[in-house]
């Protein structure tokens, strides 16, 4: 009967934060200075805390992104993280009430739709969200890659350098934004990421270790990709069998994408070169001349999305061939439900609510499912989770909203 759900201020954040360690299986106890640099980074009227006589355990933030759509354009999401819940306090209904405010708000703020990483995939269904990207991570095998040993540059003319963080703060934004024209499913970075991602401001609890940096530029000098990756220091019986760890790598053209791979697999001493996580439908292990060199680390769900305003989310992207359809979505908190004529072409679309017969019947995840393009509709209605009202329908879903290239989020928020 104590139990409080509401938006956190200052006096509230050294147990907030406290509760975020303990549900993220952190060591509880934070210094001061962590806390003040999670409280700079946060909209405390966007960040709920759940109290229970005055200790919190549990605790929510959300923040506004731009999530990219297919054919390049943006559109505002609500974006959740820092999910918690104490496991003193599992089983209460607590999750549930922090989403409906959040998902509440998102709404009348007018977002698109919201958008989360999930940490565990049987959670967010209930409400209303569906995975939309997926991520793939594998690790290579340098020395049965095939590519030729003597490698000492881009074929193209091109260049690869190796810079430094001042350099990748001044040319990273703008490569990132050209590769969200290109590439849906990516999110906006701000200025604080790119801070934060070359160690001008710490991370809390972590201990900045400065990586390497490689920028390929094309043969009139354009900044094309970038690269960001780690390499250990193991040897045994005097051979090297170090491994460099991409944390992140940006390429807006294939040809940058293609350069900034063999750069790595020629790195000297280096044995194995880890992808980090990447788009299931990557260039790797293709590009590499024997693809069996690289072997799947991890291939999982990525981001999930649960889309609120269904026109704004479905006239905003592309479509590569025209026709219509009439999807009928049930939505339990009611915020996507309705029957929706979808008429889309290479043009152009526009999705507006209609009294005419459903051919299409779908919760409001599995739309989000199908929105990025990613998903099938016909899967979806052979695991009975999408019905067709008239036959064809799925796959004439498939025909509209699948895209030719996978998306893909390359980031953890």
């Amino acid at each position: 009967m104590n139990i409080q759900v509401r938006s956190i201020d200052d006096t509230d954040l050294p147990e907030w934060v406290r509760a975020l360690y303990t549900g993220f299986l952190m060591p509880p106890a934070a210094t001061k200075e962590e806390i003040e640099l999670r409280g700079s980074n946060m909209d405390f009227a966007r960040t709920q805390g759940v109290f229970d006589a005055g200790r919190c355990v549990g605790t929510l933030r959300s923040f506004e992104q731009r999530l990219s759509l297919p054919g390049g354009a943006s559109v505002t999401v609500d974006a959740l993280s820092n999910v918690t819940v104490s496991p003193t306090h599992r089983r209460r209904g607590l999750l549930g009430r922090m989403m409906e405010r959040d998902i509440r708000a998102a709404k009348e703020r007018g977002d698109a739709a919201a958008t989360l990483i999930s940490a565990e995939y049987p959670i967010y269904g209930r409400f209303g969200f569906g995975p939309a990207t997926w991520t793939t991570q594998w690790e290579i095998d340098a020395s049965r890659a095939g590519l030729d040993p003597r490698h000492s540059g881009p074929e193209d003319g091109g260049s690869v350098e190796l810079v430094d963080g001042a350099c990748v703060r001044e040319l990273g934004p703008a490569l990132h934004e050209r590769l969200r024209t290109v590439r849906h499913g990516a999110v906006d970075r701000t200025e604080r990421w790119w801070r934060t991602a070359t160690g001008e401001i710490p991370r809390p609890g972590l201990t900045w270790r400065e990586p390497f940096y490689a920028l390929y530029r094309a043969p009139d000098g354009t900044p094309e990709g970038l690269v960001t990756y780690t390499a250990d220091d193991r040897w045994e019986a005097k051979r090297p069998l170090n491994t460099a760890t991409v944390t992140d790598l940006v390429a807006v053209t294939p040809v940058a994408e293609r350069a900034l791979w063999h750069f790595l697999l020629s790195i000297d001493w280096i044995r194995t070169v880890d992808s980090g996580r990447r788009a299931p439908d990557d260039l790797l292990p293709l590009l590499l001349p024997d693809p069996r060199a690289a072997r799947v680390t991890t291939h999982a769900d990525f981001l999930w999305l649960r889309p609120l305003d269904v026109p704004a989310l479905l006239t905003a992207r592309t479509y590569a061939c025209a026709g219509s359809l009439v999807l009928d979505v049930t939505d339990p908190q009611g915020y996507a439900a309705g029957r929706w004529l979808l008429e889309a072409g290479p043009d152009g679309a526009s999705c507006v609510p209609t009294s005419r017969p459903a051919e299409l019947a779908l919760g409001v995840g599995e739309l989000g499912s199908l929105s990025l393009g990613d998903e099938s509709a016909v899967r979806l209605a052979a695991l009975g989770r999408v019905r067709e009202e008239r036959p064809g329908a799925a796959g004439q879903a498939d025909l509209l909203l699948r895209t030719a290239r996978r998306p893909w989020c390359p980031d953890i928020f």
